[in-house]
């Protein structure tokens, strides 16, 4: 019998699609909803294409996708439970007071709302994610971070907060609804939903982006790349801060300096999550045990490395190994 929880989360999605949104993460939403439904043998989920006019949008690889109906349609609108706006490039473009009224009114009406790709924006422009948090796709992080202080911006591939399901771009949409059909209708047919699509690994709010670091230091700091590069290709044996910073031809102080400008944390930090990051990449993808995966992630001991994991991802590696 389905709980509180459960029984609030929806099921009628409605799809807001501006005009140049991502059609992959759209289409990963959708697919993995049409693909619950069969492999749960009823109707369990619906959805309808909204577009600001009601005519067809054209998203970012050319091809034009027809809307069920226009914002302006209430007696529609009334239809669904949550509003997913679907962004893509420009989305500052299309962000109108027009979709801003009527996210406003639907939020009103007690409507969840939510996110592909980055119409995270849309919804952040609209005062809609004050005191939440949320994610977006990385190119649009530090935008979105320093333009609306209210809002956690998180490096997650998605959020859930409350009455708020926002993801980032490419497939991580088909992860967040994933969510919502294992909690809706349980893990076995998440798995098979998963399965029909040769989705590996079912990705959970607590995998992060994975965020090139030329586009966070730009062509700035080379010897911060070619420090984050030695770090990158020696995780087994971790180096030290003093060699790290000899073999760029740094002092271990402007080492130190150069992380916490750009990356905002301490060399010591960053290497913790490099590993921490391999050490669930193998622990979801190998049969390794866990005395080898600490072993290859460079701990000392497994008992290390349990501890520093559930720091940082809140639950033991035994424990997501169980649950993968």
């Amino acid at each position: 019998m389905a709980n509180a929880e459960t029984q609030a989360m929806p099921t009628f999605f409605g799809f807001l699609l501006l005009d140049d949104f991502t059609l992959i993460s759209m289409s990963s939403a959708i697919e993995t909803l049409r693909m619950a439904n069969r492999v749960a043998g009823s109707r369990v989920y619906r959805w309808r294409m909204i577009s600001r006019n009601g005519g067809p949008v054209t998203a970012s690889d050319g091809l034009s996708i027809n809307a069920d109906f226009g914002i302006g349609d209430e007696i529609q609108s009334r239809t669904v439970d949550a509003i997913i706006v679907c962004g893509g490039e420009g989305v500052e473009r299309f962000a109108a007071k027009p979709v801003l009224r009527w996210l406003h009114a639907c939020s009103a009406r007690g409507l969840g709302l939510g996110s592909t790709c980055t119409g995270s924006y849309v919804l952040a422009k609209a005062g809609l994610l004050d005191g939440y948090r949320c994610s977006i796709h990385w190119e649009n992080f530090a935008a979105l971070t320093l333009g609306f202080p209210k809002i956690a911006v998180s490096r997650s591939i998605y959020t859930i907060d409350r009455d708020r399901y926002t993801s980032s771009g490419g497939t991580a949409p088909m992860d967040m609804m994933l969510y919502f059909v294992r909690r809706q209708l349980g893990t076995e047919i998440s798995a098979g939903v998963a399965d029909q699509f040769v989705h590996e690994r079912i990705r959970d709010a607590r995998d992060r982006q994975h965020v090139p670091l030329r586009h966070v230091v730009g062509g700035q700091s080379a010897k911060l790349v070619a420090a984050v590069e030695l770090m990158e290709s020696n995780i087994r044996e971790p180096f030290s801060q003093v060699e790290l910073a000899s073999y760029v031809g740094l002092s271990r102080r402007q080492l130190q300096r150069l992380f916490q400008k750009y990356l905002l944390c301490s060399p010591s930090h960053y290497y913790l999550q490099l590993r921490l990051e391999r050490a669930r990449q193998l622990l979801f993808q190998t049969d390794l045990s866990i005395v080898e995966i600490s072993a290859q992630t460079g701990f000392v001991s497994s008992s290390h490395f349990s501890t520093t994991y559930k720091e940082l991802y809140g639950n033991t590696p035994s424990a997501d190994r169980a649950d993968r």
